[in-house]
């Protein structure tokens, strides 16, 4: 085969290379190792143009433009809300997915809620995601990607044509890995990425600055437990018996509670990190006093907090958010149990904050629901018609 014949290098990402990757890309180039350290750096500051990385030789910048892939996603849509404190991004890649990104700003604060997956194949019904169904794995580099855009716009004082408020901090803080998808469903993009963010000479974020989220997905707990990672592990529960929980979350029909416990004990065994609970609260439907008491006593046995999230309002699905005053009683009875409960902000309520709505919002009509998300939510409220489910 000659060289004229032989096939083209396919496009490489440099977000999808953790710090090892990229040192060993740069080596098969044939350059020093430091030309991976400056690259890297470049890199972190959201620079992926080689021809804007002024201190490598102008040779090898031509050569890394030949070679990257043009990865950068285009913002399409924006949400702003909380008097500027919540930005929501719809991010569009080369290949036309779509993706959620959320930016939180707080008093010395900067959270990045991330997504991992085009869509998710988990079909929780009352996520909107859910509904949207899966497309695709997120890259590494995408993942990424969605903190450099966060990064880059903190760093600017702007994002998307709206200026930030004053005292906006000038970098991420955190990363929740809460977006669109199951991040252990795709569990080498999830670590890749991580590697990222923990990096000291990276974006330096603290291990209890990154928060994985999982919705029960046993068998990625238990890899990501054997890694020893010391990541804050969240675990969106939503419902404290099988039987809820196998219509609301449907992955628990392969892995219930049960097994979802002794998971969840080894991981804090592993990594000496409290697990936190997330419990979407769903009025009528996971709001009554058993699921109050049942969370509670789970919520001791894990030794973990419980984060409370009144259901937003999802295009497509029927269900509401409590009541004040049952959301109050659903919180006083979990803390009757021994467990700690925070109420949490329902930040961005005006700018379809809920994974999948900005989407749902740009891409699908509103006024319709999936037949999966109809199918579900009628056998939902036929359970939670029998006597024997509520208290």
């Amino acid at each position: 085969m000659t060289t004229a014949d032989a096939p083209a290098e396919p496009p490489v990402d440099p977000y999808a290379l953790d710090r090892e990757g990229l040192e060993a890309y740069v080596a098969g180039l044939g350059e020093p190792g430091y030309r991976a350290r400056q690259l890297h750096a470049w890199l972190v500051r959201g620079v992926d143009d080689p021809h804007a990385m002024t201190d490598l030789p102008k040779t090898l910048r031509a050569r890394l433009a030949e070679r990257f892939a043009p990865s950068r996603p285009e913002l399409v849509a924006h949400s702003v809300a909380d008097h500027g404190h919540t930005h929501k991004l719809l991010l569009r890649f080369s290949d036309g997915e779509a993706i959620e990104t959320v930016l939180m700003l707080y008093p010395k604060r900067a959270t990045v809620c991330i997504s991992t997956q085009a869509g998710c194949a988990l079909g929780c019904p009352f996520c909107a995601t859910g509904q949207a169904g899966f497309r695709r794995q997120l890259t590494a580099g995408e993942v990424v990607r969605q903190v450099v855009v966060a990064d880059a716009a903190l760093r600017s004082g702007a994002i998307g044509g709206e200026d930030l408020p004053d005292g906006a901090p000038d970098h991420v803080t955190n990363v929740v890995y809460m977006g669109m998808g199951e991040p252990l469903a795709n569990l080498a993009a999830t670590l890749t990425s991580v590697n990222w963010l923990h990096d000291p000479e990276g974006f330096n974020l603290s291990a209890r600055s990154i928060t994985v989220s999982t919705v029960g997905l046993v068998p990625g707990i238990e890899q990501l437990t054997g890694l020893g990672l010391p990541l804050t592990l969240a675990v969106s529960l939503h419902a404290a018996t099988d039987e809820l929980r196998d219509q609301l979350v449907p992955i628990n029909q392969t892995h219930p509670l049960a097994e979802l416990e002794q998971a969840v004990r080894g991981y804090r065994a592993a990594t000496n990190r409290r697990v936190s609970i997330e419990w979407c609260l769903i009025g009528d439907v996971n709001d009554d006093d058993r699921q109050a008491d049942e969370l509670g006593r789970i919520a001791v046995r894990w030794r973990s907090h419980v984060n409370v999230i009144p259901m937003n309002p999802t295009p497509g699905v029927k269900w509401r958010e409590p009541t004040a005053e049952r959301l109050k009683r659903f919180v006083s009875r979990v803390r009757e149990r021994g467990a700690e409960v925070t109420v949490r902000d329902t930040r961005g309520r005006d700018a379809d904050a809920a994974c999948g709505q900005l989407l749902a919002a740009y891409t699908l009509d509103t006024g319709s629901r999936l037949p999966a998300a109809v199918a579900a939510a009628d056998r939902v409220d036929a359970l939670r018609r029998r006597p024997e489910a509520t208290t």
